[in-house]
């Protein structure tokens, strides 16, 4: 789809919030890196938190293929890093477990998100699809500070993106065909699961890496927020 027709046919712009509207990458590793030191660990901290996002991200995706009961995203996160920790040789308790994933909840917006989503919000419905549970969403709002009209919780649809369904009820929820959401995200997984189900899409290209081959290619790859908007307000 064109800029021209995304900008005549969308109606929502749909994001993921860990790594697209909030900064989860430098977030975690300003925090890590003191927990890290007083533990004596000399390893990298964002090698730390690289291992910790991946290894999530398996375990999100296992639970997703298991078509059981959905696990939460606190519950994914704290089995993470402490098999991150047991596997780097880093003790720890429960309690410090629990506080590194509660920090998810208090990460930044990067720094053009709120004026590239201020501009976006005078055309477009502005609303959050997240992996993240529904309360840490809400827990998150008074830090990031960003108004959006709805945030949605995967947890509505029982399962992690990129399952179907976590688009499609999304899409319910906010009473539009898919057709007429520009899901935004700086994931290539997530922009191709949204493409997938049926939603235009757009990739957030922070790092200047290769989308990769796939049938779902992103309708719009842009360096930041700030040139999504430029183009299609």
């Amino acid at each position: 789809m064109s800029v021209d027709n995304i900008k005549n046919q969308v109606k929502a712009c749909m994001f993921d919030q860990y790594g697209t509207v909030v900064d989860m990458q430098g977030g975690l590793v300003a925090v890590v890196t003191p927990f890290l030191q007083e533990k004596g660990w000399r390893g990298d901290p964002n090698s730390f938190v690289t291992w910790w996002r991946r290894t999530h991200f398996e375990n999100s995706m296992i639970d997703a293929l298991l078509h059981r009961e959905h696990t939460p995203y606190r519950e994914i996160g704290q089995r993470a890093v402490a098999h991150v920790m047991g596997r780097a040789g880093i003790s720890y308790t429960k309690g410090e477990v629990r506080h590194l994933v509660g920090e998810i909840e208090k990460l930044k917006p990067f720094p053009e998100v709120p004026a590239a989503l201020a501009k976006l919000q005078t055309k477009y419905q502005l609303v959050v699809l997240s992996n993240g549970d529904p309360d840490m969403l809400e827990a998150a709002k008074q830090h990031h500070n960003i108004p959006f009209d709805r945030v949605i919780s995967v947890a509505e649809a029982g399962s992690f993106k990129p399952h179907v369904a976590t688009y499609r009820k999304a899409a319910e929820l906010i009473g539009l065909p898919m057709d007429q959401i520009l899901f935004v995200a700086n994931h290539a997984f997530d922009c191709i699961g949204a493409k997938s189900a049926g939603m235009r899409t757009a990739f957030i290209d922070r790092r200047a890496r290769p989308f990769g081959a796939t049938p779902h290619r992103p309708d719009i790859l842009v360096p930041s927020m700030t040139e999504l908007a430029a183009a299609i307000v």
